[in-house]
């Protein structure tokens, strides 16, 4: 059923009260194949869980809510287990499914707002973990030929916090599922990047599982990060900047206590969120829109913030980062 003029706070993370002019929901393959057919010509806008976006306008497009959902182990052997997760589940729910089996490799990703669906479009990350690391594949509807084609992990292009479905398979495709393979034994343990074996000693945890590695990352978020239940936000707002090793020389020289992570001998990694910091955006507020306190990565939506109040935020930390270091700061979160 197609409804019209239906508020859109309820499914956005930043709670921003944008209008879709037409909504509807589907819980299942065959409703989407349907609607589709049903609708042939449409613009569609397919929301999922809404927590990697921000909505500055009404939404013109048939607004598709996807409501699959369904977990299954699909294959394993002694040492390893293949899950498939529809696309409509909860992404931190699910990683505590695969924990409560002691499957591994998706600890570091603990409660990560959003859905299995939308982990490979982002490949999403978290204290030195990505989903490249463990999707094997995943399946993906075409909008015009209404094939499912099925997409390997080298076929996806990951590269931080980018894919293939951010380029040039945008807006073609609507992912159905994702496959992920994880350890049943002998798990790799990641808790080097962060603050995670500090918070983990501070429990006295010498030797981590990978629940331990999950509760502390979880421990740590929730510190730093705020609940879109309790303060509307869309979690880490931009992609940390890479650089050239000679242009992080020249700002070491001049903000010698400058974190950062080598990726090899050309390019470095900064923390997007110690720029903004520096540059003294941390805290601040402009009306129902500003920079978390506790984390200057996250823009937070007071209550009545517009999308397009929080976009101009967004531009005038990115130009102050440009003139302050000579970087530009690239959204993670997509604009619309």
């Amino acid at each position: 059923m197609i409804q019209e003029n239906i508020s859109l706070k309820p499914y956005n993370t930043f709670g921003l009260d944008v209008q879709a002019k037409r909504f509807t929901q589907v819980n299942s393959l065959l409703e989407l194949r349907n609607l589709i057919q049903t609708y042939p010509n449409e613009p569609y806008f397919i929301l999922s869980g809404g927590s990697n976006m921000l909505l500055t306008r009404d939404v013109e497009q048939l607004v598709i809510k996807l409501n699959i959902k369904g977990i299954e182990v699909i294959k394993e052997d002694e040492d390893f287990v293949w899950v498939e997760s529809q696309a409509s589940e909860v992404w931190h729910d699910f990683v505590q499914w695969t924990l409560a089996r002691d499957y591994g490799g998706l600890e570091n990703l603990s409660l990560i707002p959003g859905h299995v669906g939308t982990t490979p479009v982002q490949n999403i990350g978290a204290y030195g973990v990505e989903i490249k690391d463990t999707m094997i594949s995943c399946k993906a509807l075409h909008i015009k030929t209404l094939e499912i084609e099925e997409f390997s992990n080298a076929a996806c292009q990951f590269d931080y916090r980018e894919s293939i479905f951010k380029k040039e398979a945008k807006d073609q495709y609507i992912i159905l599922s994702v496959v992920y393979k994880l350890t049943k034994k002998n798990h790799a343990i990641h808790t080097n990047y962060g603050v995670i074996n500090s918070e983990l000693e501070s429990w006295g945890i010498t030797t981590p599982t990978i629940q331990d590695v999950s509760r502390a990352v979880i421990a740590i978020r929730s510190s730093k990060l705020p609940n879109p239940a309790e303060l509307g936000n869309s979690g880490s707002f931009f992609k940390n900047p890479i650089v050239s090793k000679e242009l992080f020389d020249l700002l070491q020289k001049k903000y010698p206590a400058m974190p950062f992570y080598s990726l090899d001998e050309n390019h470095i990694k900064i923390p997007a969120g110690w720029l903004i910091e520096t540059s003294g955006y941390k805290g601040y507020r402009i009306g129902d829109a500003g920079v978390h306190s506790k984390q200057a990565l996250v823009l937070v939506n007071y209550g009545h913030a517009q999308g397009i109040e929080l976009k101009k935020l967004a531009e005038t930390i990115q130009n102050e980062i440009f003139t302050i270091f000579n970087i530009h700061l690239e959204a993670e979160v997509n604009i619309f």
